[in-house]
């Protein structure tokens, strides 16, 4: 039986559940590696994935006898058969962060569920920490970001539109094995920069500009995520003295990331530094990366978490002046039991382009 299935069974059946229903598409990606739009069911003697007509032999031709999961159409499902399935379930369990309201209640009604119950993103906590495959996917998604940088360094020019270069990035991805983007990338150059979540705008790229390029990819359903500040034709020593202080903390970090790391106090470590110096760290310092770009664990001083062996997260500290520049690194890194493996290579050192 899939295997991943079978914790998520124990597991639940040591919270006294007896069923879930699984609706969120990564959830549903992760256990079963099934794309297509549909809801997964554990019930008490078998798993069941419903779906659109339209998916169905691409379903089965995925799935295997291993698996153990039975594939249906909504269309060949009448109400007697919703009302079946969880039946003599004390508790049904149901992702509580990713359902609305409208739709617990139609769970609630459609499944004549008695009692639905939170199940604390028990699918969500066991995607943090990766197999070898996924490290797999991960690495070789970093892998093509880090080619794209390179390629970058080659590419941009004085003139360039943020919004070029942002274009470039998504084209290179494709060209070179991957499915596309993990998230908007961001390409904010002279003071569109000061901005963390900046848009990609028409503003040309000058001579003095410090660029932020925040970029990943993803691969077989894996993502990757990297920072890199590069500066145009020269760097401001006021620039390169906030750039050493950014450097210096993501190192430190990185040096003490390891299982058993607390995140709470690695992102303190961050914010007493850059407090003594009179900046702030205005967002986290990072998050988990897997299927999606941003899960869990959150490196933030207002979430304490021990970090375990084969997760993968990234480490990015950032200041910002604003209305004037910002500068963030970032690298997507596996934690070992001793130690930290940065799987974004390229160069941290400063990049002046000509």
């Amino acid at each position: 039986m899939n295997e991943r299935i079978v914790w998520i069974r124990n597991n639940l059946k040591s919270q006294n559940i007896q069923g879930m229903i699984i609706s969120n598409p990564v959830n549903i990606k992760y256990l079963i590696n099934i794309d297509a739009e549909g809801i997964l069911l554990l019930t008490l003697k078998e798993n069941i994935f419903i779906t659109d007509d339209r998916y169905i032999e691409s379903v089965k031709r995925v799935l295997t006898i291993d698996d153990e999961i039975i594939v249906t159409s909504f269309r060949d499902l009448s109400y007697e058969d919703y009302e079946n399935y969880f039946l003599f379930c004390e508790n049904v369990g149901f992702e509580e962060n990713y359902v609305t309201y409208a739709t617990y209640k139609e769970i609630m009604h459609r499944y004549k569920i008695n009692n639905l119950v939170e199940t604390e993103g028990i699918i969500e906590k066991q995607r943090q920490i990766k197999d070898e495959e996924e490290i797999s996917y991960i690495r070789k998604a970093c892998e093509i970001t880090d080619d794209c940088f390179s390629y970058l360094l080659k590419y941009i020019k004085k003139g360039m539109t943020e919004k070029q270069i942002a274009n470039e990035i998504e084209n290179f991805f494709k060209e070179h094995g991957a499915s596309g983007t993990s998230f908007p990338t961001i390409v904010a150059s002279g003071e569109n920069s000061s901005m963390p979540h900046a848009v990609p705008t028409d503003r040309k790229i000058q001579s003095g500009d410090v660029i932020t390029i925040d970029m990943g990819c993803v691969y077989n359903g894996y993502c990757s995520d990297m920072t890199r500040t590069i500066f145009v034709d020269f760097a401001q020593e006021y620039m390169k003295k906030v750039y050493n202080l950014v450097l210096k903390n993501q190192m430190i970090v990185t040096s003490e990331i390891r299982e058993g790391a607390n995140t709470k106090t690695l992102s303190k470590i961050v914010e007493g530094n850059f407090k003594m110096n009179d900046y702030d760290l205005v967002h986290a310092l990072g998050h988990g990366v897997g299927l999606e770009v941003h899960e869990g664990p959150i490196l933030s001083s207002k979430n304490e978490k021990l970090l375990k062996a084969k997760m993968v997260i990234t480490n990015e500290p950032g200041i910002y002046i604003p209305g004037e520049y910002g500068i963030r690194i970032e690298d997507t890194i596996l934690v070992h039991e001793n130690d930290a493996e940065v799987l974004t290579k390229s160069s941290k050192n400063y990049c002046i382009l000509n």
